[in-house]
């Protein structure tokens, strides 16, 4: 709670699955759909950091790091399987389909 409080304060929402102890919360709904999207985000990390070999801590330069950072975000774009997902977001009735 005390964590969730200090993002709030700072503009930012935590958006997290409750747990068996955890008192139930108000959640809209859009942060409930996200959060079953959950696994296919986590996909899309693994494809960044592991196939494209973007994280590496010991860059010599910051020349370096940004050419390697670059480098991997082009050869994701050009991934030919890519995770997809489609939002249709309505703001006159706040709902949020997912497919």
């Amino acid at each position: 709670m005390k964590l969730f409080k200090e993002f709030f304060k700072r503009g930012l929402k935590l958006v997290t699955q409750a747990r068996k102890n955890m008192k139930p919360r108000m959640m809209e709904i859009a942060d409930r759909l996200i959060l079953r999207k959950r696994s296919l985000i986590e996909s899309v990390y693994h494809q960044l950091k592991d196939v494209m070999q973007i994280e590496h801590t010991r860059h010599r330069s910051s020349l370096n790091f940004m050419v390697n950072l670059f480098s991997g975000l082009a050869a994701y774009v050009l991934y030919p399987n890519k995770p997809q997902m489609r939002f249709d977001f309505n703001t006159s009735t706040q709902k949020l389909l997912a497919a």
